[in-house]
């Protein structure tokens, strides 16, 4: 049983590898950004999460999803790429216009660096993970329209934000504190 998940896992492994045959190379600041806007998006999670319990698995699920990008984006994988833009810009778009967290989270940010105090850091955590996922999506879309993507590339690019987008609602109905 256990040989059989391995050859599917590697299976699976050589389909990507095909699919990036011929990859170009990401300018440094593409290749340094993402991995930077995913260290600073899991860091916010990781201090969210550890100042409120209820958030932990909800935040270990997410964790995921910016592991994946990690790895496919490094691939220069169109999947990766996709799974980037959308879920940065739906939790943005969540953060900024319906939540107003980013805003609140800007002003406790800037008074922490005023005062050296922060009272909610859950919510300076949330600015610093729309300035990362602002990141994320220039990187992202930089990097997938230097693939000189073809009508499959696009294909997998939004195939890969749906089901991103599809996780995302999954998690929170099973992980998000009620």
């Amino acid at each position: 049983m256990e040989s059989i998940s391995f050859v599917k896992l590697m299976a699976l492994t050589k389909r990507i590898r095909e699919q990036n045959a011929g990859s170009v190379e990401m300018p440094l600041w593409v290749r340094v950004s993402i991995p930077i806007a995913v260290g600073l998006f899991i860091f916010a999670l990781a201090i969210s999460a550890a100042v409120v319990p209820r958030l932990r698995l909800l935040h270990l699920l997410q964790a995921l999803i910016y592991v994946a990008i990690l790895i496919l984006t490094r691939r220069n994988n169109a999947w990766g790429f996709g799974i980037a833009v959308f879920i940065a810009v739906a939790w943005n778009g969540l953060n900024l216009f319906v939540t107003n967290l980013s805003e609140i989270g800007a002003r406790l940010f800037l008074s922490f660096l005023r005062t050296g105090h922060v009272n909610r850091p859950d919510t300076v955590m949330v600015f610093i993970g729309t300035m990362a996922h602002f990141l994320l999506i220039a990187a992202s879309i930089t990097g997938f329209i230097l693939l000189k993507p073809d009508k499959k590339q696009w294909f997998r690019f939004f195939a890969g934000g749906v089901l991103v987008i599809v996780y995302m609602a999954f998690i929170a109905a099973i992980a998000a504190p009620r």
